[in-house]
């Protein structure tokens, strides 16, 4: 022995000696979910590695070891959120066909569920934390100009701009308001968002 500590050392020490999987492709991940967990739970201000460590239900040695500062847990965790919701995003809009499918679609955006609740706070928590980190900024550019690029596939580059802020704005308040908005209402608003149809189905 010649003293060196390994990833695999710090593991067992803070396991209490006992032997761990050297091998764990999935434990990063494990990580990364587990910090959106904190984030959607506490916000950013909550966020700490032993926090991430408890939820992954892993040693806090390996969080460490693989983040070595909170900005970039955070970060990264943010970064993992953005792939996933950039993919699911894009998903939703596999089956529309017609005016009437984009607005359904739109609509339950809004509305959303259980699932759809944790991505928005999600998704709010960094458009927050992005106010005061460039890196975040850019990943927010990224990931707006990816959801309206969906958009325009079926509206055109200046109204999905328009409707991809109504949208945000729509979400904010299904969050905050005690009392549900009408879906005839929000159908409404996406449709006088969209503009006259001009019989092309879209």
């Amino acid at each position: 022995m010649d003293g060196t500590e390994t990833p695999e050392g710090h593991e067992r020490a803070a396991r209490g000696g006992r032997r761990t999987r050297r091998h764990d492709p999935q434990r990063r991940r494990r990580i990364l979910d587990a910090a959106l967990d904190v984030l959607v739970a506490e916000g950013a201000a909550g966020l700490t590695h032993r926090k991430a460590a408890s939820r992954a239900d892993v040693p806090l040695g390996s969080v460490t070891y693989h983040f070595a500062s909170l900005t970039e847990l955070r970060n990264e965790a943010f970064a993992w959120y953005v792939g996933q919701r950039t993919a699911e995003y894009e998903a939703l809009f596999t089956e529309v066909e017609c005016r009437s499918d984009l607005v359904d679609v739109l609509a339950d955006l809004v509305q959303g569920g259980p699932s759809r609740h944790r991505s928005a706070v999600l998704g709010f928590e960094l458009h927050l934390a992005a106010l005061r980190d460039p890196a975040l900024r850019a990943l927010t550019h990224e990931w707006t100009k990816a959801s309206r690029a969906v958009l325009a596939r079926f509206t055109g580059p200046e109204t999905a701009a328009r409707l991809d802020a109504l949208l945000e704005g729509m979400i904010m308040h299904a969050l905050l308001s005690p009392r549900p908005e009408p879906r005839e209402a929000i159908r409404a608003a996406i449709e006088q968002s969209l503009g006259p149809a001009d019989g092309s189905g879209t």
